[in-house]
């Protein structure tokens, strides 16, 4: 996944970035219609669509007998079963097509949660930095001798932009070392953490405009990767799991209401895509 990523971050991030200042609605209509217009190709061309096509006007066939024969109980029964059976079929049919888009739309939505997904800090406001360490963190930090419940060897470098307000905390049920920071003036800051012989980094964005924004930065593993794949993972075998900034969630607004970002999205690449399946010349 990290090959996956590496290639997808830059690409995305070249994509949107005409986006960027606009309202983030404007960006998410123009990706839900480019997505649209991929569901459709990708339809089209791993689906069968003679079959759909031909099941579709069995379908209406049967609700065109429903009406016909409002008054006649038996044939209105048999049509409903028969609706039901085509159903079936076209449910069966549209799999296929299902499946090849599930991978690419997955890895889609995954990047961009991380564009609408989050609002950037802004100067003057405070933010938490987390550090969770794994279990057996004390023997991989150099740190043995006091146990899980010493407090770990863990210390904070910020740029000129970031102000640490508080020193660390450490929480041993938790297994977690946070600090209070503040974020002073805008920009692309990278805090630089040292956890007894290793080093860390973690970005933090400063920043109004839709871009990449990574909360979370976890351990390396497949599924970590696949649905947080903003930034490159933590090594493996280190001692930490994850290394967390509290970023505010966002929402998109369409008409003066705030939505999901991906709610948004759904709505309108399914919209889209049956407005222009005509015109692609597809049957769904």
């Amino acid at each position: 996944m990290s090959v996956v990523n590496g290639l997808l971050r830059p690409l995305v991030d070249l994509l949107l970035s005409p986006f960027r200042a606009l309202p983030p609605a404007v960006g998410l209509v123009v990706v839900s219609a480019v997505a649209a217009v991929g569901m459709l190709l990708v339809y089209k061309r791993t689906s069968n669509q003679p079959k759909l096509d031909a099941v579709k006007r069995q379908i209406h066939a049967c609700l065109f007998e429903i009406r016909l024969f409002s008054d006649d109980l038996p044939a209105i029964l048999r049509a409903q079963a028969e609706i039901l059976g085509h159903n079936v079929r076209y449910l069966g049919l549209s799999l296929v097509p299902m499946l090849w888009m599930l991978v690419p739309l997955v890895l889609v939505i995954a990047q961009l949660q991380f564009h609408y997904g989050y609002e950037g800090l802004k100067p003057g406001q405070d933010f938490l930095l987390k550090l969770r360490l794994r279990d057996g963190w004390a023997a991989d930090a150099g740190s043995a001798a006091g146990g899980a419940s010493a407090r770990p060897p863990a210390r904070l470098e910020v740029p000129a932009g970031v102000t640490v307000e508080t020193p660390a905390v450490w929480i041993p049920t938790e297994r977690e070392v946070a600090w209070r920071l503040r974020a002073r003036e805008w920009g692309d800051y990278s805090l630089k953490l040292q956890l007894g012989s290793q080093e860390y980094a973690k970005a933090v964005q400063v920043s109004s405009v839709v871009r990449r924004r990574s909360p979370v930065r976890l351990a390396a593993g497949f599924l970590n990767e696949l649905l947080y794949p903003a930034e490159e993972p933590l090594p493996r075998a280190g001692p930490l799991e994850s290394i967390t900034i509290a970023y505010p969630e966002a929402s998109v607004s369409f008409f003066g209401f705030g939505v999901n970002w991906l709610v948004a999205f759904v709505v309108l690449s399914v919209a889209f895509a049956f407005a222009l399946r005509k015109p692609f010349g597809v049957v769904m």
